[in-house]
């Protein structure tokens, strides 16, 4: 069964990739969101040679070739442009045999713990934790993450003492039965992070996400070191040997690789396992609506180090418009704060037909 054509429909925020075989079976995946209308271009100028042609059910064989033909371009576009490709022929694979992808590799179909995960820094910490608080009396979410500092913010916070405030703020404001959860966003040097970090223990606040700029591992491993607190990182992580090192040294105590941008399924699996070697658990980046959140759903029912939650975007159409009207299922529905993975085949997605219509096509296929 070889890949003939693989195609794409893309706008700035979302590219869907489609891949045909030549006796007509199909496999719908996704490039990482932002400027996916670039990474479509990748998609066919760095992906696509090297796969047409190709068996499609030598995922893992054909995802380490192509890295290595393309060795010249490391980093992040040809991942994502990969994670693509892969991700469509797992929905492929299940789809031929029938079964879920989390089925196929290992796991079962079932029910997902959520955390509500916010991405905002501009809106005060009252407004913040009366908003989060309706979602957990409406969806039953029993976990939320909201921000704090400043994205790279280099100790400078959103506004002068928001940090300080709205730590405490979120605590007092949720039972001591919901779990909180918060991301720096790359926003500290170690001693202010260690800082904050221990007013984070205080009030009991369970994750603490990249407080250093990501790419700075000796930062991270000082604040993990002096830290009775979790602190977790890995979201912009593409290459395998970094995880290697991240692990290793014990940079993080909990890895949150995401699924689209270290290059799709079989690679995340494998970052999957070197953590699950090393104790280590695993709670992936999704922070958004489209299909990277049903691909870590399928993960976390199948890893044996999935970590507590499933991350999933609180944010509506006045914040996030572009991942809204991307599906005619719903495969995103929340139910006592839980998420589920259904028994249907791949990944259990409908794409919009409209959506495609209105998208950027571009196809590369065998020449016949």
């Amino acid at each position: 069964m070889k890949i003939s054509q693989i195609e794409t429909f893309a706008t700035e925020f979302v590219c869907f990739v489609l891949v045909t075989t030549d006796d007509g079976h199909q496999g719908w995946g996704q490039v990482a969101p932002y400027n996916a209308d670039i990474t479509a271009q990748v998609v066919h100028r760095q992906v696509a040679p090297y796969a047409l042609g190709q068996d499609a059910l030598e995922i893992d064989a054909l995802v380490d070739s192509i890295v290595e033909k393309e060795h010249k371009f490391p980093g992040s576009y040809l991942r994502r442009a990969i994670g693509g490709l892969d991700t469509a022929l797992w929905d492929l694979r299940g789809k031929l045999e029938s079964k879920p992808v989390c089925e196929l590799i290992g796991g079962s179909p079932g029910r997902v713990r959520a955390y509500g995960s916010s991405m905002k820094r501009d809106i005060t910490p009252r407004e913040e934790a009366d908003r989060l608080s309706r979602l957990h009396d409406t969806h039953g979410f029993d976990a939320f993450k909201f921000r704090i500092g400043a994205e790279c913010g280099r100790n400078v916070d959103e506004w002068p003492g928001r940090t300080e405030e709205i730590v405490p703020t979120m605590r007092r404001a949720m039972n001591d039965d919901v779990s909180l959860l918060v991301d720096a966003n790359s926003g500290f040097e170690p001693k202010r992070a260690i800082e904050v970090g221990k007013m984070l223990q205080d009030n009991g606040i369970s994750h603490y996400e990249e407080p250093c700029p990501y790419w700075e591992y000796e930062q991270t491993k000082q604040v993990t070191d002096a830290l009775e607190i979790d602190v977790t990182g890995g979201e912009q992580d593409c290459e395998l040997q970094n995880w290697r090192q991240m692990i290793d040294w014990g940079v993080v105590n909990i890895v949150q690789p995401d699924i689209c941008y270290l290059g799709g399924l079989t690679r995340t699996l494998r970052v999957a396992e070197m953590a699950y070697r090393a104790g280590i658990a695993c709670t992936p980046h999704c922070a958004n609506l489209s299909m990277v959140t049903l691909f870590t759903m399928h993960l976390l029912r199948a890893i044996p180090n999935a970590g507590k939650y499933l991350e999933f975007s609180i944010e509506r159409e006045d914040y996030y418009p572009w991942q809204y009207g991307l599906f005619t299922n719903s495969p995103f529905d929340i139910d006592d704060g839980h998420a589920t993975v259904t028994d249907a085949p791949g990944w259990g997605a409908e794409i919009n037909p409209d959506w495609l219509n209105n998208a950027k096509h571009w196809s590369s296929a065998v020449m016949r």
